[in-house]
């Protein structure tokens, strides 16, 4: 099996997952990997290990690039703060034009030549004119892209009741469906302020505890019939 280590993306926190191959690895570098903007920076947290040997690491693991330079880390730090220029401008041109929609984040690609403005809105927003007045100002590809509250809270990131990082910031790929039986069958008090993530809807926990409990029915149930 080929070796896996673990790194932290810069730019999101997510633990990743890359093959060792030849690479000389130690905590502490620092890599360019792949991502959907064109690249990222990503810290080595752990060498090969059991904890980087999940099933389904050699599935999920992602391209190394190359060993981040001094040029790469600096560069990474200047996009962030056009990104931080971008979002002002954004919220100045929304404010502007009175346009019903909340911008969550930023994102420009590694080569600078498209950003990604992502927001939340009740209903479709018509755009176009604030994506004149972006790519006029910005001189490059302009996307906007409406997202869900959940999708809003997975992007943001935050503490939920239980004092950890949200779920869906750190460790989830996908969103799975939550229902109020959930909640039921794990005779769980019904209040809202209680069960609702920061993202306003039902926790994503709901659905993991009542995984875990009906593995725990099955265990018992096969005890019994021994």
């Amino acid at each position: 099996m080929t070796e896996i280590f673990c790194l932290v993306s810069e730019s999101t926190g997510k633990v990743l997952r890359a093959h060792k191959g030849d690479l000389d690895v130690q905590k502490g570098d620092v890599y360019l990997v792949e991502s959907d903007l064109g690249g990222d920076l990503a810290k080595v947290v752990d060498i090969p290990s059991e904890v980087c040997q999940l099933p389904k690491a050699e599935r999920c693991a992602i391209h190394i690039i190359r060993r981040a330079t001094d040029d790469d880390i600096r560069k990474f730090q200047w996009l962030r703060e056009k990104e931080g220029k971008a979002f002002d401008l954004c919220l100045q041109r929304i404010k502007a034009r009175n346009l019903p929609m909340k911008l969550v984040a930023v994102k420009y690609f590694f080569n600078e030549k498209k950003g990604i403005f992502f927001y939340t809105a009740d209903g479709r927003i018509d755009f176009r004119q604030l994506v004149k007045d972006l790519a006029q100002e910005l001189r490059m590809r302009i996307e906007m892209r409406q997202i869900g509250v959940r999708d809003e809270a997975k992007m943001l990131g935050g503490l939920g009741v239980c004092g950890r990082p949200l779920c869906c910031a750190s460790f989830m790929k996908t969103f799975e469906p939550v229902t109020i039986q959930k909640a039921r069958k794990q005779q769980v008090v019904i209040n809202p302020t209680k069960i609702s993530g920061l993202c306003g809807r039902l926790m994503c926990c709901l659905a993991f505890e009542e995984e875990s409990r009906g593995r725990l029915y099955a265990e018992d149930e096969s005890l019994i019939e021994d």
